[in-house]
């Protein structure tokens, strides 16, 4: 990976958007997803490290716009978003569907054991906040993974089809 104009572009361009959606103001169950489809296409066509940076910008933005409401949960946030966009980094390459499953269980995972960290350290967590940063983590990850998925698959058969020539359909 080489930081030139062109990797700092398209990564400067999906940070923007991860961060243009969040700052609409919607509800996690419907951000959570689209910020993880986000992270997924990011590794997807700028590569892993554009999905960590994603993964670092929006857990801070989430917090000044109010989705995220308990400002200490940002580093098992960003464990997870950067979790989700190394595991799909690393398998992607054998079956996108498989790689996208495999990271959205280790993000599940490392936000799992970063909010099992806390409490061990005796952080008191009430339990709808507690399922917001494990399993619901891991229903808005394989939710981005399917919007991300889609489009992923989209965009190659537009490409596919101007390398023959045709109109995508």
């Amino acid at each position: 990976m080489r930081l030139d104009t062109r990797f700092l572009a398209r990564a400067g361009v999906m940070v923007a958007l991860a961060v243009a959606f969040q700052s609409l103001g919607l509800q996690q169950p419907i951000t959570g997803p689209v910020v993880n489809a986000i992270l997924f296409t990011s590794v997807e066509f700028v590569g892993t490290t554009a999905g960590a940076l994603v993964g670092l910008v929006t857990p801070c933005v989430a917090v000044l716009t109010g989705i995220l409401k308990v400002p200490f949960l940002v580093p098992v946030v960003i464990a997870g978003n950067v979790t989700l966009a190394v595991v799909y980094g690393l398998t992607k390459r054998f079956n996108r569907l498989g790689g996208a499953l495999a990271a959205a269980v280790a993000k599940y995972a490392a936000m799992t054991a970063g909010i099992k960290i806390l409490v061990a350290g005796n952080v008191r967590l009430q339990p709808p906040v507690v399922a917001s940063m494990t399993v619901t983590q891991l229903y808005t990850a394989l939710g981005g993974a399917a919007v991300a998925l889609a489009v992923i698959r989209g965009l190659d058969a537009i490409a596919k089809a101007r390398e023959r020539g045709e109109r995508a359909r």
